[in-house]
């Protein structure tokens, strides 16, 4: 399947798509590679850096993208995936979803015959993982060290998760009983960590997770769709809150990430984003640069 649904579909060019986006950012490519293509961006979220950087990494590659939003859509109608892939099959070179169920994505990508690029589902988020891996070289210099995420299992973790194992770096999820990384997932990435040496830890214990950690990172512990968890999520979340205490506990020179949005106060408290060590708007500009990587490698 030539799409981009996990981090799986691309192992094998995982650090080639790193080294292409960190040129695309350096100017060192700078002709229209996707001069004339047309990319559909199908949008059954809500978004800013997702629909922002395709949007404007297909113009400046030289091709074009389309917004949809479900309610501009058949498929908001209820008319069938198979449908859908097959006609935009026929207009477009590629397409962008992102969407509610995963297993839609699968379905659709099953039914194209182009190439499909997972924007975000519930089970993964490839793309905010490349832009992270991006940030992580610049900041670190390779990816021999080790990233803490503290919170929810949830899509970006099990994307970084198999991406660090891949890449032979440590990872390690501090989060409360019953958030766990996905267990087909979790599976897969210890298959993976044994080839190539990456140490993955998944406990409740903060100070263990956190621990000689190169990179902190979290995310919102009211993710869309969980909105009617948000009392109980706010209860079981609260002792894994990032902040300056708990940001001692990695190393000295750790950096701190965040996918955003973010809910200062929350998830983190507004020292530590709003820090020396916070490089959220390097990792937030770094989708720019590693959508262009994605879609140059499946539509050029």
């Amino acid at each position: 399947m030539n799409s981009l649904l996990s981090i799986c579909d691309v192992k094998d060019d995982i650090e080639n798509i790193i080294n292409l986006a960190s040129d695309f950012k350096s100017g060192k490519i700078q002709e229209k590679p996707l001069k004339n293509k047309k990319l559909a961006m199908i949008f059954e979220k809500s978004s800013t850096r997702t629909r922002v950087s395709f949007e404007v990494g297909m113009y400046e590659l030289g091709g074009t993208a389309l917004f949809l939003s479900t309610n501009d859509l058949q498929i908001g109608r209820g008319e069938p995936i198979k449908d859908t892939a097959k006609v935009l099959s026929r207009y477009v070179d590629g397409i962008m979803i992102r969407a509610k169920k995963h297993s839609d994505v699968v379905e659709l990508a099953e039914q194209s015959d182009i190439p499909v690029i997972n924007g975000l589902t519930d089970l993964e988020h490839p793309c905010q993982a490349f832009a992270d891996m991006l940030t992580i070289k610049e900041h670190k210099g390779n990816f021999n060290g080790k990233l803490a995420f503290v919170g929810d299992g949830n899509n970006v973790s099990n994307s970084l998760l198999l991406i660090c194992a891949y890449l032979g770096m440590d990872f390690a999820l501090a989060c409360p009983k019953g958030y766990e990384i996905n267990e087909d997932i979790l599976k897969k990435a210890h298959e993976i960590a044994s080839k190539t040496g990456s140490e993955i830890i998944v406990s409740e214990d903060l100070e263990l997770a956190l621990k000689d950690a190169d990179i902190v990172y979290t995310d919102v512990w009211v993710s869309m769709g969980d909105e009617k968890e948000s009392e109980k999520r706010h209860g079981d979340f609260k002792p894994y809150q990032v902040n300056k205490e708990s940001m001692k506990l990695a190393k000295k020179d750790a950096i701190f990430m965040h996918c955003l949005p973010a809910i200062r106060g929350q998830e983190v408290t507004a020292d530590v984003i709003d820090g020396e060590q916070s490089v959220i708007y390097d990792q937030a500009e770094n989708r720019l640069h590693a959508q262009k990587a994605i879609m140059y490698h499946y539509l050029k």
